[in-house]
């Protein structure tokens, strides 16, 4: 459960050994010279083996209509990983996670789009959910979604990357197969700012 206080969201910032080092609302943390901070990365596969993938709405000032992984977002102060993960499915897409496995504790990344930079420590999850699970994309959020078999996804990526988001492409470059395949990592290696998963 998220630990948020009233209405406004905050962002972990972060030391570059993954301590929380601060807070600031999220509306006021992303720019041309964004700091060092806390995010996840989900992707979401269901029980025959699709990924699903959104397209993020137009309205988004950084990656606007570009394609990425299910659901990414920003855990809040005190709030462990799976907590932030099942509260993000939900907001952006109206879909309840049961559970996360951690494949990548500790991926980190920086890219700019539109003058904006994105720096983030984030770490990323697996989640399996039944095939024909309930799907209500929030339009603010979402501009489309689909569910992909891994051989069509990984074409799509190899014919044109730049419609993909650059962290979706550096972490499937740091894995191999389908979602379902990754190697589990160990919750002890998550970053410093983050409680165990569980």
């Amino acid at each position: 459960m998220s630990t948020q206080v009233g209405t406004v969201e905050e962002v972990v910032l972060l030391s570059a050994g993954g301590e929380a080092v601060g807070r600031v609302p999220k509306a006021g943390v992303h720019h041309g010279a964004t700091p060092l901070h806390l995010a996840f990365s989900c992707h979401v596969v269901d029980t025959d083996g699709r990924v699903l993938v959104t397209r993020r709405a137009a309205s988004k000032v950084a990656w606007p209509l570009i394609w990425t992984n299910a659901v990414c977002g920003h855990p809040a102060p005190g709030e462990s990983l799976e907590d932030a993960v099942r509260r993000r499915a939900l907001d952006e897409l109206g879909l309840v996670v049961p559970g996360v496995r951690l494949v990548l504790p500790r991926f980190a990344y920086a890219a700019v789009s539109a003058g904006v930079l994105e720096h983030e420590l984030c770490p990323v999850v697996v989640a399996v959910v039944p095939r024909g699970s309930s799907l209500t994309p929030a339009p603010a959020e979402v501009a489309d979604h689909r569910w992909l078999a891994w051989a069509e996804l990984s074409a799509s990526i190899d014919a044109d990357p730049a419609a993909w988001s650059p962290w979706m492409r550096l972490q499937l470059g740091l894995l191999e197969g389908p979602p379902t395949h990754w190697p589990t990592a160990v919750d002890d290696t998550l970053p410093h700012a983050l409680r165990p998963i569980g």
